[in-house]
């Protein structure tokens, strides 16, 4: 062998090498770790032993030199925990969490148990059902919303109704179950300005009361979810409040008709724009998005007369009239809100008024 080939061959092994001596030292040692310090490792190694084998593949495959059997091994165990040993910012919720000290208040354990009731719910044909999927994963494969935004909101309602529950009941031998009054009180204040405007636009909520008594929580949980899911992925949409009241109006409604079905074929409704992976962004957001930009751009950084742009707070006006219905649900792309011939309607203006001082100076 060639002293190139030999310096190729140190280096895949000495990759293989330091491989399995990270895995031993970084994951394997912190394995059964409880304390959160060492579970903050742990889920960082995992991160890490991802980043390594890419590497080491990369190396292995230059030089023609196959993966030993025991690092592909170390690395499949890699890929399976690294799903539940997820980054998160204050709640630990993979499944090997429940002996973390914030995991065992009663409040918590509440919320998280009603969110996994997932009972009734309608999975996709073919979907795989994995430990402690929940409403905000079933709402996340319907409607296309991203991974890190359910991960997101699914501790901030966690955490909103745990607030509100340890408030009512400041004991903390009570059993761990949601109060439907902790509930109410939260579905309250998160719907307030969407309730007011069905209300001042004279239509009925999309807020549907289920049949039965039992699956009052989970719709009231399924209503609260959709509504954050789609503020968390809203950008600049969160300037046009009521905007945000017309998407959750008809997606609200399309989440009724999955749970009915199809009154004809008795089968689950299916959202116009699908669960694709981000498709409530892109085929949502960022038609409206970009509508808002062309506007900021034609206002000329803010030079431009406030005729001859819209700001926020007209592009929301546009949502303060039943007229806003005409935009339709899918969205239509020809609706004015969207391709308003704002330099045509200047030029007219132009005209009307030559045409005006004409007529005034023959009077």
């Amino acid at each position: 062998m060639t002293l190139a080939g030999r310096a190729k061959s140190s280096n895949a092994r000495e990759m293989q090498s330091f491989y399995h001596y990270y895995f031993k030292k970084n994951i394997q040692a912190l394995q059964n770790a409880a304390d959160k310090h060492d579970r903050a490792q742990l889920t960082k190694a995992y991160q890490t032993s991802t980043v390594l084998f890419e590497v080491l593949e990369a190396v292995n495959q230059t030089e023609a030199v196959e993966v030993p059997d025991e690092i592909l091994q170390a690395h499949t165990t890699v890929e399976e925990k690294k799903q539940l040993y997820m980054p998160y910012n204050i709640l630990p919720l993979d499944p090997e969490s429940q002996n973390q000290a914030i995991m065992r208040y009663p409040e918590i354990q509440a919320t998280v148990s009603a969110l996994r009731n997932t009972s009734g719910l309608p999975w996709p044909m073919g979907h795989q059902m994995q430990v402690n999927k929940d409403i905000l994963d079933w709402l996340q494969i319907q409607f296309g919303f991203q991974k890190d935004n359910v991960a997101n909101q699914r501790e901030h309602l966690i955490m909103l109704l745990a607030n509100v529950q340890i408030r009512q009941f400041p004991k903390p031998d009570q059993q761990p179950k949601l109060d439907d009054c902790a509930l109410t009180e939260v579905m309250k204040k998160l719907l307030k300005n969407y309730r007011k405007w069905c209300k001042y636009l004279d239509r009925k909520s999309s807020l549907r009361e289920p049949a039965l008594q039992q699956e009052v929580q989970q719709r009231k949980l399924l209503y609260m979810g959709l509504y954050l899911l789609i503020w968390g992925e809203a950008a600049n949409l969160r300037f046009m409040p009521e905007c945000l009241c017309y998407i959750y109006h008809h997606m609200a409604l399309e989440l009724c008709g999955i749970l009915a079905g199809s009154p004809m074929t008795d089968e689950p409704v299916k959202p116009v724009y699908g669960g694709d992976d981000e498709a409530f962004l892109k085929q949502v957001v960022t038609p409206i998005y970009e509508t808002i930009a062309k506007e900021a751009k034609r206002s000329n950084y803010g030079k431009a007369k406030h005729s001859q742009w819209r700001n926020y707070d007209d592009l929301n006006e546009y949502f303060w009239s039943v007229d806003c219905f005409r935009l339709g649900w899918p969205m239509r792309a020809d609706a004015d809100f969207f391709c308003q011939p704002l330099e045509k309607l200047r030029v007219d203006k132009n005209e009307a008024c030559c045409n005006l001082g004409y007529m005034l100076l023959v009077w």
